[in-house]
Order: structure tokens, then sequence, then C-alpha cells
């Protein structure tokens, strides 16, 4: 294993907030449109605090950045104080390779930073992502959640596969590998559109996984595609709840949606906006705190 240093131009600054539990999905949303790596750790077991952080660039995103913590603060009912730390640039990126060496998801895969050199493990698919930038780095609970879930539904061999809100494009490349179909990847944030597409092409998968800029299932290229045999939406739990009826819309009968990006205790509101549109749950998969559901729509059954 050789570990390579790369520089960042830039300085650098944590930014986090201190919230309880039930504010963690308004800051983390909030947090995550300015940081393209966010962490969401327990810092009080019995009071249910989170810390909800992220790095940044400083100077980036200020107003963008402001008006979402508004706009959290208002949604949630808590007015966090935003906490800054400058962050040694060089100290960050040696950090971020140490904490994340190769993993193990599941029985199918292993997802490795690109600063690694390993050899292939026998058995298993070998996913690797830039760990300068390691949101959707197969750490995550809902991550590795959804990896699971692709495992647990291989068998049905999907054709028309769609990742909403692919990030860094782990779970597109990991249908692609797995099921040898092509992919669409799509994402609201430039960013994870253009950071998917490099990922694409160092695992030499850029010809079955094509990504494209769009907002939800307004995105043309979604629409065009539709309808879709396996959905990943790895997202948050409340815009999942709203976007449950063109999930069942543009999922073909007994076609697949996987489910991520909600903590446990948000399972039965997200299950029931979807069951209400006739999907059924096969499976709750859990990763710590973090659920993820597999849901199937029956044949012969149409969203109401």
């Amino acid at each position: 294993m050789t570990v390579t240093r790369r520089r960042h131009a830039t300085e650098l600054e944590t930014i986090a907030v201190t919230v309880r539990e039930a504010s963690v999905e308004a800051y983390e949303s909030a947090i995550g449109m300015i940081c393209t790596t966010v962490g969401i750790f327990e810092v009080d077991e019995a009071e249910r605090f989170w810390r909800v952080e992220g790095v940044k660039d400083v100077g980036y995103g200020e107003e963008e950045l402001a008006s979402a913590l508004a706009i959290a603060a208002l949604t949630s009912g808590e007015d966090a104080t935003l906490e800054r730390t400058r962050t040694e640039t060089e100290g960050w990126l040696a950090r971020t390779y140490e904490s994340f060496p190769a993993q193990p998801v599941g029985n199918r895969f292993l997802v490795q930073g690109s600063h690694l050199d390993t050899a292939p493990e026998a058995g298993r698919i070998t996913i690797t992502l830039d760990a300068g930038v390691a949101f959707g780095s197969g750490e995550h609970g809902s991550t590795r959640g959804c990896l699971r879930a692709l495992e647990l539904i291989a068998y049905r061999k999907p054709r028309r596969i769609l990742d909403l809100g692919c990030g860094s494009g782990i779970l597109a490349m990991g249908a692609a590998a797995l099921l040898k179909r092509p992919v669409l990847a799509t994402d609201i944030d430039p960013w994870s559109v253009r950071v998917s597409a490099e990922n694409a092409v160092r695992n030499q998968l850029s010809r079955r996984v094509t990504c494209r800029l769009g907002n939800g299932w307004s995105t043309p290229a979604i629409r065009h595609a539709a309808p879709y045999d396996l959905v990943f939406a790895n997202i948050l739990a409340r815009p999942l709840c709203l976007m449950a009826h063109s999930l069942a819309a543009n999922l073909a009968p007994g076609g697949t949606a996987i489910l991520a990006g909600l903590l446990n205790k948000q399972v039965r509101m997200v299950l029931a906006a979807h069951r209400r549109q006739g999907l059924v749950l096969e499976k709750h998969l859990r990763e710590g705190d973090w659920g993820t559901l597999i849901l199937r729509k029956p044949y012969g059954r149409k969203p109401r």
C-alpha cells in the first residue's frame, strides 16, 4: 500500500453546529449545500445531541450558507450557533487519508481511496474514490446499506437503473459493475456530477455510467429513460416523502426502489408516504442509526 500527498491551493475551514436529534436533517441539508464533505457525530447520547460539520474553502459560499442556515433554523425551530475552525490543509488531507482505509462492504464490494494502491481482493468488486472528497465514501451507514441492498436484489437483473442524487457516484458504479448494465446518475449539485463522472472514468465504468445535472424527477434525462427497474435514492427523509408519487409513477411494474439517507426513527414516515403510492416494503436494513428500505412496485398497481 502506498500513500501519496496532494496539496490544496486554498485555505480550509471546518464549520459545525451542535443540535438536537430532531434538527439533524435540516442542518445536514444546509451544510451539505456548501460542503462536499459532511459528517454527523453523536456527542451526547443521553440528551441526544449531534454535531453536524463540514469542510470548505475559507470564504466560499458565505451568502448561500447564511441563507441555508436560516432556513434550517426556521424549519427545525432550533437556531444553532455556527462554529468555525481553521483547518490545516495538509493535516486535513492526511487525516482524511488515514480515516479512509479500504472498506469491505457487504459480501461483494471493497471501497477504497485513490490514495491507496492495493491488490484487488478475490471475489469483491473494488470501487476507487478520491479520498480528498470522501463524501459517499462507503463509510456512511446509508451508502453501506444501499450497497448491501443492491447485493440482495441483484438476482432480479434490473435493466433500467437510476441513481437519483448520486453524490460521488458510488451506487451507480456499484450497480454498473455488479449488474453489467448502464446506469443513469443524476444530482442537483454540479460538483457531484463532475466528481461522479471522474470516478466513473477512474473505475473504467464511464461507458456504463452516464452522469447528468438535474433537479429530481423533473430532469429531462430521467423522464426520457423512465420507467426504471431499479432506483437508488440516497437523499434525506423529507425529500424522499415529497417525491414518493414521482418515484412510484416512474418505477416499472415489479421494479425495486432502494431508499436511504434516513435515520431508523424516520422509517415509519418514509414508508407511510410510499405505501400510499402502492409500494410494498421488502426489507429494512440497519447500519447503526441509519436505515435503508427495499421497496417493490407490485405488478398491476398504479400510483394514487
